[in-house]
């Protein structure tokens, strides 16, 4: 199955149950691997902590740039940005909301959740 027809989800600010820096290290490595290789999935869904990936100082912008650029749809939970005080401080993808990652989920012939 291609990548393109899958949506990834990311709920955490970082990937993996470990130390917020490895954390972060995951996801950079991650992300930047699927830029750099050309593995682009349909849509990337941030939501809860996963939103300030997105965000304005995210250590991953210049891969999420990059990914969106390639036609990756970059989709930003609104209720979560709001909940975090961060509705100003986006830094790429579209403010959507909850409606908008069913929709990706529904569509996509597989989910991976980070």
């Amino acid at each position: 199955m291609p990548l393109s027809e899958t949506t990834i989800l990311v709920t955490r600010n970082g990937m993996g149950d470990a130390d917020p820096a490895l954390q972060t290290k995951l996801i950079s490595t991650y992300l930047r691997l699927l830029d750099e290789n050309d593995l682009l999935p349909a849509v990337i869904c941030f939501y809860a902590e996963g939103v300030k990936l997105a965000v304005n100082g995210s250590a991953v912008l210049a891969s999420l740039h990059s990914l969106e650029a390639k036609g990756v749809r970059i989709v930003l939970c609104s209720t979560c940005l709001n909940f975090y005080g961060l509705e100003d401080e986006v830094a790429v993808g579209i403010v959507g909301g909850m409606t908008d990652i069913i929709e990706a989920q529904v569509k996509a012939a597989k989910v991976i959740t980070l």
